[in-house]
């Protein structure tokens, strides 16, 4: 099975930008859609982006659409999010989620491998 670790997270003021990678071993990471979710205190989990397999197909949720980009390099084995024009609201915890034999999804019960996650807290 696939272990996922990400990193890139941090304090960054707002406007600001930060990049996240999910650095996957144990398994290829070309075998798997990826997603990335977050999850603020006191909220639930919610669906930030997620591309395909070879990376052909990606998209994001309308709350970060035109500031975050998802992108792969499968050869390094490694996912990153793209995080520009940083806001308050986008404090939370990101963790990066594996999805084999399945297309792109923006559902958390979708993904059966989690990495532990990275905060990103963005001040005003």
């Amino acid at each position: 099975q696939v272990q996922l670790v990400e990193s890139g997270g941090g304090l960054v003021q707002a406007g600001g930008s930060l990049r996240l990678s999910c650095a996957a071993s144990g398994r290829t990471l070309s075998s798997y859609a990826m997603g990335w979710f977050r999850q603020a205190p006191g909220k639930e989990r919610e669906f930030v982006a997620t591309t395909s397999r070879s990376g052909g197909i990606a998209y994001v949720a309308d709350s970060v659409k035109g500031r975050f980009t998802v992108s792969r390099d499968n050869a390094k084995n490694t996912v990153y999010l793209q995080m520009n024009g940083l806001k308050s609201e986008d404090t939370a915890v990101y963790s990066c989620a594996a999805r084999a034999g399945g297309p792109t999804s923006k559902f958390h019960w979708d993904y059966g491998y989690w990495g532990q996650g990275t905060q990103v807290t963005v001040s005003s």
